[in-house]
């Protein structure tokens, strides 16, 4: 593999999840309670992440929501930790780290779409600008132009945050 090229390191990641966060106050200030639904590893851990900085910022009630999709296999059972009468009819966001082609994020509100919801928002860390389903990032941290043969990694370690591109 490559040498990483640094693209955000700790400190500025949680500047972005910061704004993230009050984007999604912002536009969720009429909402009584709000689902983060953060897709399994790092879209779960940016998703709690979030969900901190929205508990520091705001009165917004909040539930997180674990999401697991094989990314392998989009079309299989998609899990949630939620059953999905407690997000019916209330404001969902679904989180994940890096929007590549949309894929994952495309099958997880195709799933959260099968109960009636009060609006339905996406947000990302990272977006690369490859889409290959009509899917966007409603809140994004940083907006990346790629090649698609480069990789985007986001390490979630202790006192070493870091966004990579290899």
């Amino acid at each position: 593999m490559k040498n990483p090229h640094p693209i955000l390191n700790q400190e500025e990641i949680k500047h972005k999840i910061r704004r993230i966060a009050y984007q999604i106050y912002e536009s969720s200030m009429e909402e009584n309670e709000i689902i983060i639904a953060g897709i399994a590893r790092n879209g779960f851990i940016l998703a709690q992440k979030l969900d901190k900085e929205l508990k520091d910022i705001s009165p917004l009630k909040t539930t997180l929501c674990e999401v697991k999709i094989d990314k392998k296999n989009p079309l299989g059972e998609i899990k949630t930790s939620l059953a999905p009468e407690t997000y019916e009819n209330k404001a969902i966001i679904l989180v994940d780290d890096v929007l590549n082609s949309g894929t994952t994020l495309i099958y997880g509100v195709r799933h959260f779409l099968k109960v009636p919801l009060k609006h339905f928002k996406t947000a990302v860390l990272v977006d690369r600008n490859h889409k290959k389903y009509p899917v966007k990032a409603d809140f994004k941290g940083i907006s990346l132009s790629t090649s698609l043969s480069e990789t985007i990694k986001v390490i979630f370690e202790e006192n070493n945050e870091r966004v990579e591109l290899y």
